[in-house]
């Protein structure tokens, strides 16, 4: 497989000319959330109609290079699970990207099995993408010829199975589904961090419910140290120290920089160089009166409190015609709709077609296939 690095001025300008010509382009990112704190953009690899290039963000300037060919929808930009690219490339270069073809999306409204790209090109073209670099850090320079090929890999092959989806997707009658969702991404991708309602970071600890609120509120304190150290040291937090030992520590409400080190998967340098730190932090929190405490929260992020029984009736009658529904086209359920949309339904109560179309998760193809089955159940009640 042939492919250039675009790593400086020169490789760019030769890139922008072919892009200017360019009817569609095939686009993918690598960033470096796994090994660094930071999840920020690494690697833009795009295949256009004359080649492969892997660019360099570090030493090019990406956001010109890109700007304006994935900012025309007129141009097909063909990615596969691109949401988490397309987020990388709001807020990293600051391109909203339009014209967007997921391959994943498309495979997804068909009913296939085995959606990663790599399942679907070696059971489609019997190519096999190489896991080596799966965890590489892509923050890492310079980067070895291996890890440049395996990023130009994941363009190389996405037009001939962009091609083949297109076509099945035509012949089921459901390219309009494929539009709509690939629509509704790019619209969501724009949004940042601020838009989104604060998450409590315990909620997103595995056994953390189970905790007493003193000890819930220490874990949030330790979860900051953490955070901090990570932040300092551009490492991953979990590569700081697991969520583990730092609930046990929380537990033992340990004193000395040995219990520390005592606990299973504690990193011994760190207790340390930073264990007094945090035995400070804990024992501030072993003070504090009861009402001064923030257990586990009820809800996490802040939405609406428990159904009704009222509800919790009419959700499973929802999702009866839901389950029918997707049977009957060969779809996931979930894939149809979302146990979260048919909450959504639970507590909107929609009257008509076009108050069901407004629900949040609702689109006008799901519309279509169960919409008024969906609202006679609601108007039953």
């Amino acid at each position: 497989m042939k492919f250039s690095h675009v790593h400086d001025d020169h490789g760019a300008g030769a890139l922008t000319e072919e892009l200017s010509q360019a009817p569609a382009i095939a686009l993918d990112c690598e960033a470096a959330g796994f090994h660094r704190y930071s999840d920020r953009l690494c690697l833009v690899q795009v295949t256009t109609n004359q080649g492969t290039h892997v660019v360099d963000p570090f030493t090019t300037d990406a956001s010109a290079l890109f700007r304006p060919i994935l900012e025309d929808p007129s141009i097909e930009i063909v990615m596969h699970g691109s949401d988490f690219d397309l987020r990388l490339l709001s807020r990293d270069l600051g391109i909203h990207l339009k014209g967007l073809y997921d391959t994943q999306i498309a495979a997804s409204l068909l009913g296939l099995d085995g959606l990663g790209l790599a399942a679907l090109l070696e059971k489609r073209f019997d190519v096999r993408l190489s896991k080596k670099y799966q965890r590489a850090d892509w923050a890492d320079r310079p980067l070895t010829d291996g890890m440049l090929e395996y990023a130009a890999a994941d363009t190389h092959y996405l037009f001939p199975l962009s091609d083949q989806l297109k076509e099945e997707a035509e012949a089921a009658g459901r390219t309009g589904w494929v539009e709509e969702e690939c629509r509704a991404l790019e619209v969501s991708a724009i949004q940042t961090d601020d838009d989104a309602e604060p998450v409590d970071p315990v909620t997103r600890i595995k056994g953390a419910r189970s905790l007493t609120p003193r000890q819930i509120t220490a874990l949030r304190i330790a979860l900051e140290w953490r955070d901090e150290i990570a932040r300092e040291k551009d490492r991953a937090p979990f590569r700081v120290i697991g969520n583990p030992p730092l609930i046990e520590a929380v537990s033992l409400a340990p004193r000395r920089v040995e219990e520390l080190v005592d606990i299973k998967g504690f990193p011994r340098s760190l207790a340390r160089s930073e264990g007094k730190d945090l035995l400070k932090r804990l024992h501030e929190v072993s003070d504090l009166p009861e009402d001064q405490l923030q257990g586990y929260p009820r809800r996490s992020g802040g939405g609406p409190g428990r159904p009704t029984p009222e509800m919790e009736a009419l959700f499973e009658r929802l999702k009866v015609v839901r389950n029918r529904s997707a049977d009957e086209i060969g779809l996931p359920r979930g894939t149809l709709l979302s146990n979260a949309v048919l909450l959504e339904i639970t507590r909107a109560l929609p009257e008509n077609s076009e108050a069901m179309a407004s629900v949040p998760g609702m689109r006008a193809w799901k519309l279509g296939v169960a919409g008024d089955d969906l609202l006679e159940v609601v108007r039953k009640g």
